[in-house]
């Protein structure tokens, strides 16, 4: 049988080229060492230029060179790769990039540099040497202040990095609480950036700084409250509303159309900032922050999220938003502030909102016992079990929250108008058993004065209220 011939050996000078070549090469890549040299020491060259005259009060290049920003995103894009990368930190790339971060006023070279050392960072050692770096560090957080917003993007993404890795998070915990100016940069780029990428990430930082260290988001909610002496007001009550709040709104206004996992981020941050007395207190006590948490917070819930017609697997992808929602706006309802955000006209459709939500979690948590109809009606929920039973537990509790709230006119109103029907109230007791069984019981008694035949129905329904009146 035929085949195809063996390739001819190689002659001596072929056999040497090839050992240099695969010498220069990056570790197992096809990358050359050569060619990595000359563009850093070009990049060097192109900061430090030994024949510049410039004196100090020159304006700086802010360019740059064509065919260098080509060959620096070649290597921003070899980084991703781990012997590259590594290969970079044996070079002392990040001390050169620190130089140029240091000295250059080039956004786009500021950019590259940052995004070069933020995909270096998702190595582990890497990452745990640039952290350790002190005046690196340093540096890099200045870049916080700057004002391009694809530099802002790329620093933020080498701090989520970094602050995803524990052996290092503290570090960078510590740093950003020593530079009390870096909340105003990030306050300031929530409330004014329009860049949806941007408050994405930034809103990542904040919410793993936040998730990382209480004490911080403390401070930060604290540093929130002008102080006396600052930003003087004729009306003092106005010194102490909190400044982190608004941002934190406005960012989620910004991303809510665009960016679904954005907008989980922001609601995120609010759910964290609720679990504390200081972040409550935040929020309820400027009546027009208050006010405008809850009207976002209703708008999403009533007009977006979880609406009827919606297919299951748009359900399966809110039930992280939705259950940071409904969070903080049963600790809002709860909340012993000077506004009653359960006024009867919001109060319903809330009802109508949590219901279905509980319907729909009861109608996706089954698995059917025959799959033989179309397998794209549902979402695979299979270790989601944790998620939903979040969520579930959340919506009840507001939903509690909410029936303790319904006077007797507010539910002969409800019933009237058609708010509240069976099907309604038999899911609300279904859930809310036997947990809220008082409350419970305390809106059957409602009920039953106003209409005597459908709390004797739900009575029936449930045999564990037969002792209720």
């Amino acid at each position: 049988m035929d085949r195809n011939p063996s390739p001819p050996p190689l002659s001596r000078e072929e056999e040497e080229d090839e050992k240099v070549a695969r010498g220069d090469c990056v570790g197992s890549t096809v990358y050359s060492k050569h060619w990595l040299f000359g563009v850093l020491s070009g990049l060097i060259q192109a900061v430090n230029p030994e024949d510049s005259k410039s004196g100090p009060d020159e304006e700086q290049k802010v360019e740059l060179d064509e065919e260098l920003e080509n060959d620096i995103c070649r290597i921003w894009d070899m980084s991703m790769d781990e012997d590259v990368a590594l290969f970079l930190q044996e070079f002392n790339t990040p001390g050169i990039f620190m130089g140029v971060l240091a000295k250059s006023k080039c956004s786009r070279l500021r950019e590259i540099c940052v995004g070069i050392l933020g995909n270096m960072a998702c190595f582990q050692e890497i990452c745990v040497s640039i952290s350790n770096d002190k005046n690196l560090g340093q540096v890099l957080l200045h870049c916080l202040y700057d004002s391009d917003p694809p530099t802002l993007l790329e620093i933020s993404r080498l701090l989520l990095t970094c602050l995803s890795q524990t052996e290092v998070a503290h570090v960078w915990v510590g740093r950003i609480q020593e530079y009390p100016s870096i909340y105003d940069s990030i306050c300031f780029i929530m409330a004014s950036s329009t860049n949806v990428d941007l408050l994405v990430k930034i809103g990542e930082v904040v919410d793993k700084l936040f998730d990382l260290d209480e004490k911080l988001m403390l401070e930060w909610i604290g540093k929130g409250r002008a102080q006396p002496g600052e930003h003087p007001q004729p009306d003092s009550e106005e010194q102490q509303v909190c400044r982190l709040v608004p941002c934190v709104l406005e960012a989620a206004k910004q991303v809510r159309s665009e960016n679904l996992d954005g907008l989980d981020v922001y609601m995120h941050i609010l759910q964290l900032l609720t679990t504390v007395d200081d972040g409550i207190q935040a929020i309820v006590e400027c009546p027009d922050t208050g006010k405008d948490t809850w009207n976002l917070l209703f708008d999403l819930v009533c007009h977006e999220f979880c609406q009827s017609g919606d297919p299951p697997i748009i359900f399966h992808e809110q039930k992280m938003v939705l259950a940071s929602v409904f969070s903080v706006m049963s600790t809002l309802s709860a909340s012993r502030g000077d506004q009653d955000y359960l006024e009867m006209e919001k109060a319903f459709p809330l009802i109508d909102s949590l219901t279905r939500v509980l319907q729909m979690l009861q109608r996706y948590q089954k698995k059917p016992e025959n799959s033989n109809g179309d397998e794209t009606e549902k979402p695979d929920l299979k270790g989601d079990d944790l998620h939903w039973n979040i969520l579930k537990d959340i919506s009840c509790e507001f939903l509690s929250n909410i029936l303790q709230a319904l006077t007797k006119e507010a539910v002969a109103q409800g019933l009237k108008e058609g708010h509240l029907n069976q099907q309604k109230c038999s899911c609300a007791v279904k859930n809310l058993l036997p947990s809220y069984s008082p409350v419970v019981a305390d809106f059957l008694k409602v009920l039953h004065d106003v209409d005597k035949t459908l709390a004797d129905d739900l009575k029936k329904s449930f045999p564990s209220l037969k002792d209720s009146t």
